[in-house]
């Protein structure tokens, strides 16, 4: 492959990238070790509940806390990037991540391990922006730039998904506890590597948006746990109506801030455009479904169905599969097809598989009620994650393009997490109310109460797809335009 760091604006003029198929491969395999943290503890939330003594609701901070913290860090982490120097941003990233990673293996309690899993998300926010950004340095504008990032974008939609296979794997082998040790000689190879490969962006000139980066990271995570307690104390108890009274004063604040300062994290313009906004709320509730069908199939599987941790893990195979298959086909049909039609038809795959799951009982079996969801949500999600990141790319003006790729990389992470605290909040509410007394069947009743929660948010993605697509025009001939991202960043 051609390569050249010359090109991008923050390189170093003339310096060639040394070894630049090393390169791909380390930022590849950072990638891929950041996407899979999202989802590699799931497969083992039963045995971290059980050893750490976790609460049914407050299971879910073991994820959440993950990509609260590399969501709402993700902004500022590009940023840091270009004022500090890629190189060095990217090899702190990775070293925070990898010493996060020993401590959450070591964590001898609940508290620690959340900790652990906060400090991962940080080193993933450092990270995941500068490995970009210097795949983008390395490989000339092109074919082996599209190349290189045709495999980036496969690691990225994908990765989340082959997490859970490898997280059963771990877990059922070894023990929940590997699914963070793994990371530890990765990461240390890694660095070795890219300290000899990697050379160093000359920084620009320009201002940090802590307060930005504070205030929404906070905000979010603040009305997060207010769901979360929801499922334990209510909607009354005093530390609920002041964790949501402080996530709206947060928020409110961010907006305000981000309309004052010179270098705002979030430039408040990208919100003009009513296509993209709608872009990103379809993306906040597609992921919401996807992360709420992860954990409580898992929950499903391992605690109803009787499966153990790795056959848990490849139970999620056909769903893989055809998002590993769909990142390769899709690109191909937007060219043929209008990418509005495939978003239509791939949300309603996700919405009749959400219905689909809403039917599980104790009864149910894995081939006869399972395989079939998983594989629409496969086909549906494939369908739906390119065309939407074109529609939400598309048009943004050249100094607002890292920021609205940013921002949607940072709705698909506070998506999954909020998301998944309202369902939690769900989930808990119907277990509590449960008129059985036998375990399974209490868990059931709430598995089924959150599906019925994740068909709300698939049912109005999908009127949102429909309303802002408009495709009842379609047969009046009016063209649909086709926009094909140069970077699909999936973290599903």
């Amino acid at each position: 492959m051609s390569a050249t760091s010359a090109a991008p604006a923050g390189a170093t003029s003339g310096t060639p990238a040394r070894r630049p198929g090393i390169v791909l491969a380390v930022i590849l395999v950072t990638q891929l070790m950041v996407i899979l943290d999202a989802t590699v503890v799931n497969i083992a939330m039963p045995h971290i509940q059980q050893a750490l003594h976790f609460s049914p609701s407050s299971l879910s901070w073991v994820q959440n806390a993950y990509a609260l913290a590399f969501g709402g860090l993700l902004l500022l982490g590009a940023r840091a990037g270009d004022l500090l120097g890629r190189r060095r941003v990217f090899l702190t990233g990775v070293s925070v991540f990898t010493l996060a990673s020993l401590l959450g293996g070591l964590a001898p309690n609940a508290e620690l391990l959340l900790a652990a899993r906060v400090l991962q998300g940080i080193g993933g926010a450092i990270a995941a922006p500068a490995a970009l950004t210097l795949l983008m340095l390395t490989y000339r504008e092109g074919p082996e730039r599209m190349k290189a990032l045709g495999y980036y974008s496969l690691i990225s939609s994908g990765g989340g998904s082959v997490g859970l296979v490898l997280g059963g794997m771990l877990t059922d082998w070894a023990s929940w506890r590997w699914g963070l040790f793994i990371n530890v000689p990765i990461g240390v190879a890694l660095i070795l590597t890219a300290r000899q490969v990697l050379t160093e962006t000359e920084p620009e000139t320009g201002r940090f948006d802590v307060a930005g980066a504070v205030t929404s990271t906070l905000g979010i995570t603040s009305l997060v746990y207010g769901f979360i307690r929801v499922a334990e104390k209510g909607w009354t108890a005093t530390e609920v109506l002041v964790a949501f009274a402080a996530g709206v004063v947060l928020l409110v604040s961010f907006v305000l801030i981000e309309r004052r300062v010179s270098h705002p994290i979030v430039p408040l313009r990208l919100f003009r455009s009513a296509t993209r906004t709608a872009s990103y709320l379809t993306m906040l509730l597609i992921v919401g479904t996807m992360f709420g069908m992860f954990f409580f199939l898992t929950q499903y599987l391992q605690g109803v169905l009787g499966l153990k941790p790795f056959a848990a893990g490849l139970a999620f195979l056909p769903l893989t599969g055809l998002l590993f298959a769909q990142s390769r086909v899709v690109p191909k049909l937007i060219a043929r097809i209008d990418g509005a039609k495939l978003m239509l038809i791939g949300s309603t795959l996700v919405t009749l598989g959400t219905i689909w799951l809403t039917r599980l009982d104790s009864h149910s079996t894995y081939l006869h009620d399972v395989v079939g969801p998983l594989l629409l949500f496969g086909a549906g999600a494939g369908m739906i994650f390119i065309p939407l990141v074109g529609r939400a790319i598309s048009g943004v003006a050249p100094e607002d393009s890292g920021a609205a790729s940013g921002m949607l990389n940072v709705v698909q992470q506070v998506g999954g997490a909020l998301g998944l605290g309202i369902l939690v909040t769900i989930f808990g509410t119907a277990s509590r109310n449960s008129t059985s007394t036998i375990p399974r069947e209490v868990l059931v009743d709430g598995v089924h109460a959150a599906f019925v929660g994740s068909l709300v948010y698939a049912a109005v993605s999908l009127a949102m797809i429909v309303f802002t697509v408009q495709p009842w025009k379609w047969f009046r001939g009016a063209p649909e335009p086709v926009e094909t991202p140069a970077v699909v960043d999936s973290h599903v």
